[in-house]
C-alpha cells in the first residue's frame, strides 16, 4: 500500500496526516507547536515538521512514498547567497508593512491597476508589501537577499535537501498568487512589480510548478510534491465543487470558492488567488470570526458550550440586539481602527441569551458581507460548507442557514489543509491528469430556511442599519 503525508504548516503549529494514497484513509496523525509571534526562524518550522512526523509514528519522510506541504500564505523568507535567511521570516500577520502596502497601491496608480495586474490589491499581509518594508527599514538585509521564498516554499526546498544538496526552489501557482508579483490571469511572475516592491532589486524566485508537479525527492528518495497555500489545501481536502463556498470560522474568517476564471476586484475585498487544481480561488478575509464567540463567552463568564445553549434560547434577531463584531478592527469592510459595538439595548432585551445570539449573528453577518463581495465578482454560490473552530457550535450552523438563506453543511471536524496536501502528494505520485477521487467528508446538513430567508434578511437589515449609524452609510 502506497502512503503519503500531508503537512499543514500554519502560524500556530504543524499538523501532519499519513494517508492511504489510493483511498485517502487517514492512517496516522501528528502535531507539533510553532513559536508565537509575527516573525519566525524558519528552522523552527523544520523542527516542528520533524517532531510532528515522529508524533505520527514516521521516523521521517523516507517512511512514506510522497509528501506535500500546505503552508501559511504570504510572508517572506529572504535567503542570502549561502542559503541562510538574512533575517527572521516575516509572517502574514505582521502588520508593520501596512504603510508600504499603501505606498505600492499609490505608486502603481491605484487599486484598479493592481487588480488588473495580479488580481489582488496589496495589504500588509502580502509578500510584496514585506519586500518593500525590508527594503525601506533594513536595506542591508535587502541587499544580501538573493532568493525570496514563501513559508511553504522553504519547507519544500528543505525536504529536497536545501542548500546542501543544491535543491532548486519551487512553488505552486496557488501560493504564488498571494505574493503580489505573480499574475493568476497570465500565469507568470511580474518582474516589474517585484522590482517596484523591492526598490529595484530582483531576487531569485521559486519556479512555479503545475498542481501535480514534483519538486524533487528527499535525500532518502521520497517524492516531494509542489505543495500549496493553506486555503488552497483546504479546498482540495474538502473536495470543493463548483457552486460551493467555504466559510471558515477560525480566529479570523475566510470565504472562498472555486472559479474557472480569474477575478480582479478593484475594491480590494476579494483576493484573486489561483487554486491547487489548475483553476482559481477568489477569497475574502475578515479579521473577526471565532474570537467573537470566545470574547462573548468570556464577557458572560461561560464556556463555549454554555454560550451555544444560551444562543439557542434566543429568537432569531436577538430581540433587537445587534453586535458589530469589529473587536480588532476589520478588513472587510475596511475599518482598521474600529472597535465592536452593541446596539439596540433596551430594558426588555438585556439578557444573556440575547447577547449570546447577537454575537453569533454578528459574526455571521460579517461573513455574509464577505460572501456578497465574492458573488459581486461573478462567483456563483448555492451551498455553503462551514468549517473552523466556531462551526462546532450547533447554533452557528442553524443561524448560518438563516443569515445566508441557503443550505449549509458542516463537514466533520478534520485537518482539511493537511488532507489537501496529502491528496496533492498522492496526485503527484500517481501522475494522473486529475487528483485522486478521495471520498468527500461526511457531515451535518442544515436545510435552507423554511421561511424563504425572511428572518435572515431582517437580521442582515438590522446589522446594516447599525453599521451605517456607527460607521457611516458609505461603508459597503
Amino acid at each position: 500500500m502506497a502512503t503519503v503525508v500531508g503537512v499543514d504548516s500554519s502560524t500556530q503549529s504543524c499538523k501532519v496526516v499519513v494517508c492511504d494514497a489510493e483511498r485517502g484513509e487517514v492512517l496516522r496523525r501528528g502535531r507539533a507547536p510553532h513559536p508565537e509571534g509575527t516573525e519566525a526562524d524558519p528552522e523552527a518550522w523544520w523542527q516542528a515538521l520533524c517532531q510532528a512526523l515522529g508524533d505520527a509514528g514516521a521516523a521521517g519522510p523516507a517512511d512514506v512514498d510522497a509528501i506535500a506541504v500546505a503552508g501559511q500564505q504570504h510572508g517572506l523568507v529572504a535567503l542570502g547567497a549561502d542559503g541562510v535567511p538574512v533575517r527572521r521570516a516575516l509572517l502574514w500577520n505582521d502588520t508593520r508593512s501596512a504603510p508600504q502596502a499603501a505606498d505600492l497601491v499609490r505608486e502603481l496608480g491605484g487599486t484598479r491597476a493592481w487588480a488588473d495586474a495580479v488580481g489582488t490589491v496589496p495589504v500588509a499581509a502580502l509578500t510584496a508589501a514585506k519586500l518593500r518594508w525590508l527594503a525601506d527599514r533594513e536595506p542591508d538585509a535587502a541587499d544580501r537577499t538573493e532568493t525570496g521564498m514563501l513559508p511553504h516554499d522553504w519547507l519544500t526546498w528543505r525536504l529536497c535537501g536545501g542548500a546542501a544538496s543544491g535543491a532548486e526552489p519551487v512553488t505552486d501557482r496557488g501560493d504564488a498568487s498571494g505574493t503580489g508579483y505573480w499574475s493568476p490571469a497570465e500565469g507568470r511572475y511580474r518582474p516589474d512589480l517585484l522590482r517596484l516592491a523591492f526598490r529595484g532589486r530582483s531576487p531569485r524566485l521559486p519556479r512555479v510548478l503545475d498542481p501535480a508537479g514534483a519538486a524533487g525527492r528527499t535525500p532518502g528518495g521520497t517524492l516531494v510534491a509542489a505543495g500549496t497555500g493553506d486555503n488552497m489545501g483546504a479546498a482540495l481536502g474538502l473536495g470543493l465543487a463548483p457552486g460551493e463556498a467555504v466559510v471558515s470560522l477560525g480566529t479570523s474568517g475566510t470565504v472562498f470558492a472555486r472559479s474557472p476564471h480569474p477575478t480582479a476586484d478593484p475594491g480590494g475585498a476579494v483576493a484573486g488567488f489561483a487554486d491547487a487544481s489548475g483553476e482559481f480561488l477568489p477569497l475574502v478575509c475578515t479579521l473577526n470570526a471565532a474570537r467573537v464567540l470566545s470574547s462573548a463567552a468570556r464577557m458572560l463568564e461561560v464556556d463555549l458550550d454554555a454560550l451555544d445553549a444560551l444562543a439557542r434560547r434566543a429568537a432569531p434577531g436577538a430581540d433587537g440586539l445587534v453586535l458589530l463584531p469589529y473587536l480588532g478592527g476589520e478588513r472587510t469592510p475596511n475599518l482598521p481602527d474600529a472597535s465592536g459595538s452593541l446596539l439596540g439595548m433596551r430594558v426588555g432585551n438585556m439578557y444573556p441569551h440575547n447577547l449570546a445570539r447577537a454575537a453569533v449573528e454578528g459574526m455571521l453577518c460579517g461573513m455574509a458581507d464577505a460572501l456578497d463581495e465574492l458573488r459581486g465578482q461573478g462567483v456563483p454560490v448555492e451551498r455553503l460548507l462551514l468549517i473552523g473552530g466556531a462551526a462546532k457550535a450547533p447554533v452557528v450552523a442553524e443561524a448560518a442557514a438563516q443569515v445566508f438563506g441557503m443550505p449549509v453543511t458542516v463537514p466533520r471536524p478534520d485537518e482539511y489543509v493537511a488532507l489537501g496536501a496529502a491528496r496533492q502528494a498522492a496526485w503527484a505520485l500517481a501522475g494522473t491528469p486529475e487528483p485522486p477521487a478521495w471520498p468527500r467528508p461526511g457531515g451535518t446538513d442544515v436545510p435552507a430556511p423554511a421561511d424563504g430567508g425572511a428572518a435572515g434578511r431582517e437580521i442582515r437589515r438590522a446589522y446594516a442599519d447599525a453599521r451605517a449609524r456607527v460607521h457611516g452609510a458609505e461603508v459597503p
